[in-house]
């Protein structure tokens, strides 16, 4: 059995640790509030975004555009949202775990949004052609479209050929679910789909329709990233809000077991002090 003193001071260590984690926990709930006010002032925004798109989309005929046109896939882009930090529990594994199933008979370039993510593919020999690490807990527009941009680039040169994003989707605090979407090329069937409960209208695009999508597609990636990363910011700040509570609730656990431990190491040393009192009083009879 461990001596009074060790137990003592493991139960200072598990002591310490527990205010790092209630502190934690504290920060990271005060976080989440502003990655919520951040997540929903993007989505008025992508929906308007959307709605462009989807008119266009449906009130012109015999449209070919190359944001739209689907081309044999060579080369797939996968963008990977993770977080730089740790301590919030499965979140960083489960969204590179979905992307990687993704990946299976693709040949891929990725592009990382976190360090966590970037070093889980290089663990699995798949290095990052663009890192974006500092982003994901407070991340921007200007960042969302600096990493948009690359991809357009990289599509209009046809050194990609399709674009996916994986992120982590925020249900609740208790609740993310790691999803991966196709950004490149837009899908225009789901914005037909989108528009179909909408009444017809003539509407004019000046100069021309490819003119304005060439505008507004952009836009939409842009759109569609920054949503992204604001949903994986505030679904970060639940995971870790979760995982802190969790392990806090673990320590206090630990600091009673240890603490009946202490108890009974302390008692059975009186126990044995009082037996040898009694002894050596015996003994001087």
């Amino acid at each position: 059995m461990a001596s009074m003193r060790d137990i003592k001071r493991r139960i200072k260590s598990v002591n310490s640790t527990q205010q790092i984690t209630k502190a934690m926990n504290l920060v990271s709930a005060a976080k989440l509030q502003k990655a919520k006010t951040n997540l929903e002032g993007t989505r008025p925004f992508f929906q308007k975004v959307q709605q462009t798109i989807a008119s266009i989309v449906k009130n012109s005929e015999g449209l070919n555009h190359p944001y739209l046109t689907v081309r044999e896939v060579k080369k797939s882009a996968f963008i990977v949202v993770t977080s730089d930090r740790g301590l919030c529990g499965g979140y960083n594994a489960n969204v590179s775990k979905e992307a990687l199933r993704h990946m299976v008979d693709k040949n891929v370039q990725l592009i990382t949004v976190g360090k966590k993510g970037r070093d889980f593919f290089k663990r699995k020999k798949i290095n990052s052609e663009g890192e974006f690490p500092g982003v994901s807990e407070n991340p921007t527009y200007a960042e969302a479209a600096r990493i948009g941009q690359l991809v357009l680039d990289l599509y209009a040169k046809t050194e990609i050929d399709e674009v996916y994003l994986a992120y982590t989707s925020f249900k609740s605090t208790i609740q993310q679910e790691p999803t991966v979407i196709k950004l490149l090329p837009v899908d225009a069937d789901k914005f037909q789909q989108m528009s179909a409960g909408e009444e017809n209208s003539v509407m004019n695009y000046d100069p021309s329709e490819e003119e304005v999508l060439n505008y507004v597609i952009p836009r939409y990636v842009y759109t569609v990233l920054f949503g992204a990363l604001a949903e994986s910011a505030a679904s970060e700040q639940g995971a870790r809000m979760t995982a802190m509570d969790s392990a806090t609730e673990n320590a206090y656990d630990m600091i009673d077991s240890l603490t009946l431990k202490f108890n009974r190491a302390r008692q059975a040393s009186i126990t044995q002090e009082l037996s040898e009192i009694v002894g050596g009083a015996e003994a001087l009879k």
